[in-house]
């Protein structure tokens, strides 16, 4: 199954360990992540289920391309990295 993990600084704003989870493409292992972590919804994707702005995933040290639908393929050995872009002075 694929291994979702998270950047510190999001497992400091929620409770978010690495977790391994089934989904065939980025859209649904997220699902599975949210389903399990309601919170990290909404630091992840905006109303519409796209990636918000500032968020990165990786997935095997690519970045996705479909950051709306998050239709990318996830092989089931995948390593999926959510980081979360960080900002102030």
């Amino acid at each position: 199954m694929p291994r979702v993990t998270f950047t510190a600084n999001l497992r400091r704003l929620v409770d978010c360990p690495a977790a391994e989870v089934a989904g065939a493409t980025v859209g649904e292992a997220l699902e599975a992540v949210f389903t399990r972590t309601p919170q990290l919804r909404g630091y992840i994707v905006d109303d519409q289920g796209a990636l918000r702005r500032h968020v990165v995933v990786f997935v095997g040290g690519e970045a996705v391309r479909d950051r709306v639908r998050l239709t990318d393929a996830v092989a089931p050995d995948a390593e999926i990295a959510v980081m979360q872009a960080l900002s102030g002075g």
